[in-house]
């Protein structure tokens, strides 16, 4: 896979929300958000749920209009790892200075157990298309089932959309102090790896060897298992230089890929790193941008037992 490196010049990301009152007026906001985008001209990118995007493309047609993807299943339930995924599909939209307009609307299917899915995506999403020339209003309900929703919408926008205008949201805050307040989204715990490993800086090319032996039996061709080593490798790399002189690593072998965790006794300054492609010109700091784009799901949290960082990645 050919990995990019781009440089944020400035805040180009304009990023709103709105509110809506039921699922009536969320289809009517977004037929009528979708149908005043499309006869201005501009593309119409749409990540909402099914009946959403049914309606909306009942009322404007295809033309134009592109689906992003939300991951799910065993690649889904992390906020960063979609914000990494609509990083990727809007570089490849975005032309010379030609945006993109984004509606996306909130979706309870993916709450999870508190709605803390949605504030970390939003956070991610500050950070990850902060270069891009988007547009982005969110529709968000007035009265979620978790009060967290909302008060992650209310922080983590820069803008509200009130009678079709743009104004300063005065609640909103950077992400690092949103997510400083809360404690970190973990993922699913699985159950006991298939293998687990501690190691040192000097035993990183048994870590290497490792993901390297198994790949092809998982039905990793060449090209792929060469991405899922280094992938690791920059992950595994990153705990024994800046986290702890020892880590582990833990793998599960599935059906759908390979899962690995890498854990070190570290602290975590930045609580969502790897979102912002590093400077051309520095050597250093590029190992969790570099492993994101590779895999179907990295996730990093913290916890009293120090730093960890789950990747999946599929054939």
């Amino acid at each position: 896979m050919k990995v990019e490196s781009r440089v944020p010049e400035t805040t180009r990301l304009r990023h709103a929300v709105q509110y809506h009152d039921g699922p009536d007026d969320l289809r009517d906001r977004a037929v009528a958000f979708a149908r005043a985008t499309v006869r201005m001209g501009e593309r119409l990118a749409l990540a909402v749920p099914d009946d959403v995007a049914e309606a909306v493309y009942s009322a404007v047609g295809h033309a134009g209009v592109v689906a992003l993807v939300t991951p799910r299943g065993p690649s889904g339930g992390s906020g960063q790892t979609t914000a990494a995924l609509r990083a990727r599909e809007l570089r490849s939209l975005v032309q010379s200075d030609a945006g993109v307009t984004v509606l996306a609307a909130h979706d309870p299917a993916l709450d999870g157990f508190d709605g803390r899915y949605w504030t970390e995506l939003d956070a991610a999403l500050n950070l990850a298309l902060d270069d891009l020339p988007v547009d982005m209003v969110c529709l968000y309900p007035g009265f979620p089932l978790h009060l967290e929703v909302l008060e992650g919408a209310r922080a983590n926008h820069p803008y509200e959309l009130v009678d079709g205008a743009l104004r300063e949201n005065p609640r909103h805050r950077c992400p690092k102090e949103v997510l400083a307040e809360r404690d970190p989204s973990t993922p699913q715990v699985l159950g006991p790896p298939d293998v687990s490993y501690r190691y040192n800086s000097w035993q990183l090319h048994e870590v290497r060897r490792m993901i390297a032996r198994l790949a092809p039996t998982l039905g990793f061709d060449p090209v792929r298992a060469e991405d899922l080593v280094l992938a690791v490798n920059e992950v595994a790399t990153n705990a024994v230089e800046h986290g702890s002189p020892q880590a582990e690593i833990q793998l599960w072998a599935m059906t759908g890929g390979l899962v690995c965790e890498v854990h070190d006794t570290g602290d975590l300054g930045e609580p969502l790193p790897g979102l912002v492609a590093p400077h051309p010109a520095e050597a250093r700091g590029r190992g969790v941008w570099i492993a994101r784009q590779l895999c179907d799901l990295l996730h990093v949290w913290r916890d009293a037992a120090g730093t960890h960082v789950r990747m999946h990645a599929t054939p």
